[in-house]
């Protein structure tokens, strides 16, 4: 009997997308049929209970991570579906998959290099299936919902991974350690004549060996293969103004985000990101094509990406500065052919101000500043390990689930080490999925003798993890656990003061500890108006007096140790 093997999306009108059942179904019976390609399995569970699954085609049916790894062959990474309402990714991958498993010349054109694929990662948000949610997108007929069961956008939740989605994802991604990843989405924003835009993993921002690859090998190389596949591509349509005329910029991709969380693995990853507002049938085709250029690519040049990341990985061991923030640099841009639509300002029909519209029936194409160079803002220079008390234990468990190898004190000591004290935060007013994230942060470094008690953590450096553990755990770093808020609770002081009662105790001060008094006139010659407030001199003299520090008050938990104390530690922990 012949296996019929088209997918919905090939069975439909053009604007229909697979259901989370039926696209599971339709893997689990490629894999069934295809034994000898394609494994199909469940990694883990979401926030709302349901599998997630993993597959991976392999040409030779060689499906053992460590194996692959240990032969040097490349590795490909497909996920889809962490927006459930922009479902491209999901019918291509199944159309991928099928055609590997039943081409022989495709699978042949695969060689060594071995594709992993989550077909959808976010499966809450895939069940949750309407039409309502994307007010400005244009097809297909029913799809999912951008959040999973938590509410929680999965593209902003890789590093905390307050969800088990995350948790699993981390799991996949760090035991295949891929070298290129394309994460599948659909874009918001301007209109304009191009059906693929591309996020990649911004090339100063990975840095190194991978990032001069990146730029100046592959982007070439997907924008040229691209056309010619008949998807003229762009940029990400990021506007420094209003609208594209005036120039876009290279989207800053933290590692909230996939491409971002690739960049702390050293992976180059691409999120392409088709235009709402053409018809599902082209977001469709050109996301095919670019996970299919892509995926070519990453089979030609596998072993020079390979060697590039080593390169970058050494590098760091050895102790190579790491960037921690960036910022645009807006004196460099050059040119990019741009086909755009006319941008039209004209008053609005529902209120007194003037709305913008692009007018289809006036297409153009020119060429726009592009700026593509970022710069680093800070830095840290790796130090031999970092200690964090057992106390943070939910910060260890992240850290052990993104992949790194922890060790733990067997018995308590003391150790030369280094602390950050928090000068300025400033925390954002409303939640930001779920956290108040801190936007600004301001430091000082710190030298002390800190004691280790039995149980603590130590996350020693010198190996493939080391700028994962540098981003995450310096305060400076954009997505930093400190960030996070993971270790607000060190930000309020615990101890206060009665005013009647301190008022004494404050002259004494002022008139035993060295350097106080210096520091309360220059207060009070800064802020004359403070005076008559009780709760502003006597907090000053209160926070500023050392008899009465919290040690512990704005000090960043997590410690940089100039040396590893072997002496008072157990093997890595498991």
């Amino acid at each position: 009997m012949t296996i019929d093997w088209t997918t919905p999306f090939e069975q439909g009108n053009g604007n229909e997308t697979a259901t989370w059942r039926q696209c599971i179904g339709f893997h689990q019976r490629l894999a069934q049929a295809f034994p000898q390609w394609l494994r199909f399995e469940e990694a883990g569970r979401s926030d709302g209970g349901v599998p997630i699954h993993v597959g991976v085609f392999s040409a030779d049916g060689v499906f053992d991570p460590q194996a692959v790894k240990a032969a040097g062959r490349p590795v490909f990474f497909n996920n889809n579906g962490i927006h459930p309402g922009e479902p491209e990714g999901i019918d291509a991958c199944m159309a991928m998959l099928r055609d590997l498993c039943l081409d022989p010349a495709r699978r042949a054109a695969l060689g060594r290099t071995v594709l992993v694929y989550i077909p959808v990662y976010n499966v809450d948000g895939a069940l949750d299936r309407q039409d309502t949610s994307r007010v400005n997108q244009l097809g297909p007929e029913a799809f999912g919902f951008r959040g999973n069961a938590r509410h929680l956008d999965l593209n902003r939740d890789f590093i905390k991974a307050d969800s088990l989605n995350a948790r699993t994802f981390a799991q996949v991604f760090t035991r295949w350690d891929p070298d290129v990843m394309v994460d599948t989405h659909t874009s918001n924003g301007a209109d304009y004549q191009h059906v693929v835009t591309l996020i990649p993993t911004q090339p100063d921002k990975l840095g190194g060996r991978t990032g001069a690859h990146l730029r100046d090998a592959m982007l070439p190389a997907l924008y040229a293969d691209m056309a010619a596949r008949g998807f003229p591509m762009c940029p990400y349509v990021n506007p420094v103004k209003e609208i594209p005329d005036d120039g876009i910029a290279d989207f800053l991709d933290s590692p909230r985000f996939s491409t971002g969380y690739a960049a702390l693995h050293h992976t180059i990853g691409f999120m392409p990101e088709t235009h709402m507002l053409k018809p599902f049938a082209q977001r469709y085709h050109g996301t095919r094509a670019l996970v299919d250029s892509a995926l070519a690519y990453t089979v030609a040049h596998g072993d020079a990406i390979r060697a590039a990341r080593a390169a970058d990985r050494a590098a760091v061991s050895g102790g190579a500065p790491v960037a921690l923030n960036w910022r645009l640099d807006e004196t460099r841009n050059r040119p990019f052919r741009f086909s755009g639509f006319q941008a039209v300002h004209e008053p609005s029909r529902l209120g007194t101000y003037q709305r913008l519209r692009y007018d289809r029936a006036a297409p153009w194409e020119q060429d726009i500043p592009y700026f593509d160079r970022y710069e680093a803002t800070a830095a840290a220079v790796p130090p031999r390990a970092y200690l964090l008390p057992q106390a943070w234990h939910d910060v260890a468990q992240r850290l052990q689930v993104h992949g790194l190898p922890l060790r733990r004190a067997v018995r308590a000591g003391r150790v030369a080490a280094e602390a950050y004290r928090v000068t300025r935060f400033d925390k954002r007013r409303l939640p930001f999925e779920g956290r108040h994230l801190h936007d600004v942060l301001e430091v000082r470094a710190e030298a002390l003798d800190a004691e280790v008690a039995a149980g603590d953590w130590l996350v020693p450096l010198g190996g493939p993890h080391d700028r994962f553990a540098v981003e995450t755990l310096e305060p400076l770093g954009i997505d930093s656990f400190f960030r996070w808020a993971f270790f607000d609770s060190v930000l309020d002081k615990k101890e206060t003061f009665s005013d009647y009662v301190f008022e004494d105790e404050a002259e004494r001060l002022l008139a035993t500890e060295p350097g106080l008094r210096e520091r309360f006139e220059a207060w009070k010659a800064a802020r004359p108006g403070q005076l008559g407030d009780p709760q502003a001199v006597l907090g000053f003299i209160f926070l500023n007096a050392r008899r009465y520090a919290e040690p512990a008050w704005r000090r960043c938990p997590v410690l940089r140790l100039p040396d590893i104390p072997e002496a008072l530690l157990a093997e890595e922990a498991r």
